[in-house]
């Protein structure tokens, strides 16, 4: 299988840090993939039409794309504990919790896009609206650290986990630490996970 990947993409960081947790991670063969918002990638557009990565190759020619469907396609190739749950009430769980964590990283990109503006072309309008939305996110997640404890290592804590990962990446600025203990507590296990210190995330441009 071929992977579009770049060591800077929040969604393919949380693909790869599944595919450990599963062990498929050998699997995949990744091809530096780079995408920007404004310089779209010809070698990714010919696989995934939206541009965008991670874009997942199948060996039969099926191409598979976004994070979420490429994760759980990988989750059916082990026969191990499931990053989806299968009971019900445990999926819907961790199914909003993906949704959270992507949704924190849709909005981190666009707010990171805005803020690399020059200050005369910045929506400052836009920018606030999406800090308002990430610190929202935080301060539902904080309410919710000790759930994440207390659970099962899920697709959700993937994300979420990711999510804020990313915050320290390109947010130092944010600072969400502060007033977040309890996240703040989880986030720093889930960064000590074998899986999560395997896929290091860095700028390589």
């Amino acid at each position: 299988m071929k992977l579009h990947w770049s060591p800077r993409s929040p969604f393919v960081r949380k693909l790869m840090i599944c595919s450990h947790e599963i062990g498929v991670a050998e699997r995949m063969t990744c091809v530096r993939s780079p995408v920007e918002m404004t310089k779209p990638n010809a070698d990714v557009l010919r696989d995934n039409p939206l541009g965008k990565i991670p874009a997942l190759v199948l060996d039969d020619g099926t191409v598979l794309f976004d994070s979420r469907v490429i994760c759980e396609y990988l989750d059916t190739l082990h026969n191990g504990a499931r990053m989806f749950p299968t009971h019900s009430a445990q999926r819907w769980v961790a199914l909003r919790r993906q949704a959270l964590g992507d949704g924190m990283l849709d909005a981190s990109l666009i707010w990171r896009f805005e803020r690399a503006k020059p200050e005369n072309m910045k929506t400052h309008e836009l920018m606030a609206a999406y800090a308002l939305k990430i610190n929202t996110a935080l301060a539902a997640l904080e309410t919710e650290a000790g759930a994440l404890a207390a659970s099962a290592f899920s697709i959700g804590h993937i994300a979420i986990g990711v999510a804020l990962s990313y915050l320290d990446f390109r947010f130092a600025d944010l600072a969400w630490r502060k007033g977040h203990p309890q996240l703040a507590a989880w986030h720093k296990e889930f960064e000590q996970r074998p899986s999560v210190v395997k896929v290091e995330v860095f700028d390589d441009s």
